[in-house]
């Protein structure tokens, strides 16, 4: 099995082939951003507001576009070949550490900026390594080296910007414009990644395996709607309590209604929409993963911590000794968590559309339903409200599935046919190992 040259003990980056799939490394990178989102998901949770909410939204704005690069990077190069993982472990411990120190980069700016600079650091390092890696990658093409180009001033201003956030506020002596002052400077900082990304178009860029962009997306919202299911056990205060019916009926809904948010996206439209990024070519297909999947699945994420938050509020308010399943939950909790799923919806809708160009009656139907319950959800007890929830997200997969029969039996129809085609040339490949036929004469020992 010759034919690879290696350079050096560790040896050199390995490009990306088309139809290449998902780096076993990149799933052990994940597992920082699965912290990160709990930590996310943990600092909203002890002090819900509506600052707190947009200051978890500004972390996670600046948290994804740190995936979206590092995605960038990976569907380039194998992340865990040659000497890459050893930056890449780099980019993970920095990472570590920007997540540990985000329930401190909007505490009170006269506290310090220790906090803030952490942030800030680690974040540079995260991008830093990053850059490298694409720097190397597209160091023998002139024009996507222009095209990285154009990507260093928001790279720069990134940087600048939480700086500043980071040593600015606590120069402030009035707190209240200290902390306007801050976050502002956040809300810069999303800005101008964001925008970056539809001024500098699509021109110079490719996605070389669009099977290897869309399961990495995938695999990440899975992530997060795993990181909802831990959230929603370590925050109910299930932990070290004994275990009641309620709290086992009401962890019980809670995995029911998030494995039917599951089955929204992954049982067609998922699947759909890869088959549609492979089918598009040049400018058209790199919009579409930007789109569909860069800018799109973060609203997804960002609606998964929201909706995971009320149901542990509810969970919480199930296992309370105080409070009890029969009693009514009063505050955020049920919108929340009827919000999030409604804006969960919403933007699998977007998806859809972006990327098959329909739009699914069920999908409508589903939001008037949900916009109509909540404010019912909001005067039953608090395992009716979740047990209203879980219903409506239940009987969407049902009439779904009913519905979309013949669709959904034509897809996995193409889908197996190319799963099994694949499979073939694997093994027709990997026959060549066999070559070497046994030998009928008994081996010596």
């Amino acid at each position: 099995m010759g034919g690879y040259r290696r350079g050096g003990q560790l040896g050199p980056a390995v490009p990306i082939a088309p139809g290449a799939r998902v780096d076993k490394f990149e799933v052990f990178f994940d597992l920082v951003f699965v912290f990160s989102f709990f930590i996310i998901t943990r600092a909203t949770a002890a002090n819900i507001s509506g600052r707190q909410l947009l200051h978890a939204g500004l972390v996670l704005a600046v948290l994804w576009w740190c995936w979206v690069v590092h995605s960038l990077v990976a569907t380039r190069i194998r992340l865990g070949e040659g000497y890459v993982p050893v930056l890449m472990v780099i980019a993970m411990a920095a990472l570590f550490a920007f997540a540990l120190a985000l329930p401190q980069a909007f505490s009170d700016p006269q506290a310090g900026a220790a906090g803030p600079m952490l942030v800030a650091v680690s974040y540079v390092v995260v991008r830093g390594v990053h850059a490298i890696l694409y720097a190397y990658v597209v160091r023998d093409s002139p024009q996507e080296r222009r095209q990285l180009r154009r990507f260093a001033p928001e790279l720069a201003a990134s940087i600048v910007l939480l700086l500043a956030a980071a040593l600015v506020p606590p120069m402030i002596d009035d707190a209240g414009r200290a902390a306007l002052v801050r976050d502002g400077l956040w809300i810069a900082v999303v800005v101008v990644q964001y925008a970056t990304g539809f001024i500098v178009g699509t021109w110079g860029w490719g996605v070389t395996s669009a099977e290897h962009w869309t399961e990495r997306y995938d695999l990440i919202l899975i992530i997060a709607l795993g990181e909802s299911i831990i959230s929603v056990g370590v925050g109910g205060n299930l932990l070290g309590k004994e275990v009641t019916w309620p709290a086992v009926a009401a962890a019980s809904l809670g995995i029911v209604f998030t494995a039917a948010l599951w089955w929204a996206h992954f049982d067609f439209i998922g699947p759909a929409a890869r088959i549609a990024l492979h089918a598009g070519e040049g400018g058209a297909r790199v919009a579409m993963a930007r789109d569909a999947y860069a800018y799109l699945y973060l609203p997804m994420i960002a609606a998964v911590i929201l909706f995971s938050i009320g149901s542990e509020e509810i969970l919480h308010q199930v296992t309370d000794p105080a409070g009890g399943a029969a009693e009514r939950i009063d505050g955020p909790a049920v919108p929340m968590l009827f919000g999030g799923v409604i804006w969960y919806f919403a933007v699998n809708m977007l998806f859809q559309l972006r990327t098959l160009r329909t739009v699914s009656w069920t999908r409508v139907g589903v939001l008037v339903v949900l916009a109509v319950a909540l404010p019912i959800g909001q005067r039953l007890p608090a395992l009716g409200a979740l047990g209203l929830l879980t219903a409506i997200c239940v009987a969407l997969v049902a009439v779904e599935v009913l519905v979309m029969s013949t669709s959904r039996r034509a897809l996995r129809a193409v889908v197996f046919e190319e799963r099994t085609t694949h499979e073939a040339h694997e093994a027709a490949w990997r026959a060549r190992w066999h070559d070497l036929q046994e030998s009928d004469e008994p081996t010596t020992p």
